[in-house]
């Protein structure tokens, strides 16, 4: 910015400057701005050009004993970042979010801010669509509705076979245990239900991918408050039948002494209720704390000192190797190598994007950042994830990522995933592959077997 700067000061010396008529906070001083700073074109020169203190403005603000933060932008992205700097009773709400429905984000976000005790004003809202307030009953037990009359029973609604709604898109519902503090979500899976799956073929068996299965970990974490996978170790495969499907079960168990807790995915096919559960990945989940997000210097890209990767016919390869990807799992974009380290670009088709949203991260994103390893894994083995170790998922939707990706050793590999603007989207301090073969898969798919 250097060279624009002297340019930048003339121009501003012939504005004019007001003062303004709310309260601003800085992101020069990470304090409250006086109204000589912000009239001055000095200040806004220096704006340009000095480092931007917004952990500071966010602590100054909580200091003040400000608890609510509304962003006003494209986007939740500082909304990510501001939590980082606040306190844990602090609420941040972005009154946009990308690609999701303008007006409803917005509801959503003033409703958000009112039950956390903002004042809204609810009148000028409903202005002209004649909505009208009404007295609602102090007392718990008048026997008085105040809801709309008629039926409110929908074909699919699990509220009314007592269970709450899992609000995702591989499972169905979700219910906390009665006197265990155990929690258990369930979902069916097809490949009518969920053709995007069919994409996903390892030797020849569509396969559910291990990154499905963690962002299963990742739904039963927020259930329970937990948002590290500290370990999600793989047993068997979970693969698809070509017709019908499979119920799922996650069943998070009660914390123990240090609030870890236990993690079991299991499924049965459609049709079998006699038959034994098959449990396809075990693991702990706990509270990551104040741990550091993984990430890495995405402001420069490609990244300096690292040597392109041609991808150009990778996915014919990766078929050759046993690894029938479809289009949407074709995510792979670009590949860089620096000594031990791998950088990748990856994004969703254009197919996928509009349901990243409703996903923590959407499995083929995940799965396609994989994908730079296997181009460079010199291996004539097909390896599937088979532990993760030290998972967190630090922003929801994405559906374009950049990547670094550091062999720790044979097979065994850390992650670091970020935005195009480098705000960290996962960390993963480990993830082990080992081989899988047709005959483990044909296993699986017969509902027995473990790899």
């Amino acid at each position: 910015m250097d060279p624009m700067l002297e340019e930048f000061g003339r121009v501003l010396e012939g504005l004019s400057f007001q003062a303004p008529t709310i309260p601003v906070v800085s992101n020069l001083t990470g304090a409250l701005a006086t109204s000589e700073q912000l009239c001055s074109p000095q200040y806004w020169v220096e704006h340009v050009r000095q480092a931007v203190r917004f952990s500071e403005g966010i602590g100054w603000l909580t200091g003040q004993g400000v608890t609510s933060f509304l962003e006003l932008g494209p986007d939740g992205v500082l909304t990510a970042v501001g939590r980082e700097s606040a306190s844990d009773e602090a609420v941040f709400v972005p009154v946009l979010r990308k690609d999701r429905d303008e007006e409803e984000t917005a509801l959503h976000a003033l409703a958000r801010l009112h039950v956390h005790g903002a004042k809204v004003d609810w009148a000028a809202l409903f202005a002209g669509t004649g909505a009208r307030s009404v007295e609602l009953p102090t007392y718990a037990f008048q026997r008085r509705r105040f809801w709309p009359s008629g039926s409110v029973v929908r074909a699919g609604d699990v509220r009314f076979a007592g269970l709450g709604a899992a609000e995702h898109p591989l499972l169905g519902a979700a219910v906390q245990l009665a006197g265990d503090d155990e929690v258990l979500l369930t979902g069916r899976l097809s490949l009518e239900s969920h053709p995007w799956l069919a994409d996903h073929v390892v030797k020849g068996t569509v396969l559910v991918p291990g990154t499905g299965l963690l962002e299963l970990a990742f739904r039963a974490g927020d259930e329970v408050d937990c948002d590290l996978v500290e370990e999600l170790t793989l047993a068997a495969p979970l693969t698809l039948p070509e017709h019908g499907g499979v119920q799922v079960q996650v069943r998070v168990g009660k914390p123990d002494e240090s609030g870890r807790r236990t993690l079991a995915v299991s499924s049965r096919p459609d049709g079998h209720e006699q038959d034994a559960w098959v449990r396809h990945a075990a693991g702990v989940l706990t509270a990551s704390g104040a741990a550091e997000p993984a990430s890495f210097d995405a402001s420069v890209w490609p990244p300096v000192g690292a040597e392109a990767v041609s991808v150009d016919g990778a996915y014919e390869g990766f078929a050759e190797a046993g690894f029938g990807y479809g289009p949407v799992f074709q995510g792979l974009r670009a590949v860089w190598r620096r000594g031990d380290e791998l950088f990748a670009e990856v994004a969703l088709p254009e197919q996928a994007k509009e349901e990243a949203g409703r996903f923590g991260l959407h499995p083929a994103l995940l799965d396609a950042a994989l994908h730079a390893a296997i181009l460079e894994g010199g291996s004539d083995d097909t390896v599937i994830p088979f532990l993760w170790s030290g998972v967190s998922l630090h922003a929801v939707g994405a559906s374009a990522v950049r990547v670094r990706l550091t062999r720790l050793g044979e097979g065994t590999l850390s992650l670091a995933v970020v935005d195009s603007t480098g705000a960290p989207v996962l960390s993963v301090e480990s993830m082990v592959g080992r081989p899988v073969s047709a005959e483990q898969l044909g296993a699986a798919s017969g509902g027995s077997g473990e790899v």
